[in-house]
């Protein structure tokens, strides 16, 4: 074997390292999650133990867009929201819109995870309309940008206003808040739409031993399993903690 064949040969079982290693590690800590340290004590959210399995096929997507980004799922940490009636109440989107801001909290870390909103029942339509839109245009209500103080306590108060999915954005509101931008581009979002199969429902059912409330939230690791959820009303900067705790331990995703 000549020189440069050895060299070849160690790069591919470099190449290959890099690609199983990571895996082996998040198996190993999904079956000894005593290894995550000090992770019952210090968390926000409550460790599940042991994680719970989820499959591929648990997830439909909602729409063409989401369908386009399953393949996104497998292999990093999803941040899943979760929506159990046909509805989404002011508690849910809230939770829904909270996950945006725990996203770009991560900075460099995002690209690592992926939001995912989880419905266990086809949303109405009129009301799944309204839903996306607001989580693709709301978040603007709350940037400060270069608004007076007055400007953005009056934008806040609409925020409140428009959480109750008896409010509805319109025309007028959508060209305020986006300005020249081109609304196609304005309104898409980077958040995975699916439904949930009737076994996802269960577990996740199982792991809270009660009816899902709206509001509520789950991590996943990049192998499918449910590590961590947080009830209604979790502070994004606590489940921050919680998720970059496990990014750093763990280095896979």
């Amino acid at each position: 074997m000549t020189k440069q064949q050895k060299k070849n040969r160690l790069l591919v079982i470099v190449i290959f390292a890099m690609s199983i290693v990571p895996f082996a590690i998040a198996w190993h800590l999904s079956k000894n999650v005593q290894l995550l340290g000090n992770a019952h004590t210090t968390n926000k959210g409550q460790l599940i133990t042991p994680p719970v399995t989820t499959e591929r096929t648990d997830w439909v997507a909602m729409d063409a867009i989401s369908a386009q980004k399953m393949n996104e799922l497998p292999g990093r940490w999803l941040i899943v929201n979760v929506i159990p009636q046909k509805t989404c109440n002011a508690v849910c989107l809230k939770a829904i819109l909270d996950t945006r801001q725990l996203q770009l909290m991560l900075n460099k870390d995002m690209l690592r995870t992926r939001r995912v909103v989880v419905a266990f029942d086809a949303l109405l339509p009129d009301d799944a309309k309204q839903l996306w839109l607001k989580e693709s245009l709301l978040w603007r209500l709350l940037d400060k940008g270069v608004k007076s103080e007055a400007d953005y306590k009056t934008d806040n108060a609409l925020y409140t206003t428009l959480l109750n999915p008896e409010n509805s954005v319109d025309d007028v509101l959508i060209s305020r808040l986006i300005g020249q931008e081109n609304k196609e581009t304005a309104l898409k979002s980077d958040l995975i739409k699916v439904t949930s199969s009737n076994a996802l429902r269960q577990k996740m059912t199982d792991i809270r031993k009660s009816v899902i409330p709206e509001g509520m939230l789950f991590l996943i690791d990049p192998l499918g399993n449910i590590m961590m959820q947080y009830e209604p009303g979790f502070d994004p900067y606590k489940v921050k903690s919680d998720l970059m705790h496990l990014l750093r331990i763990s280095q896979i995703g």
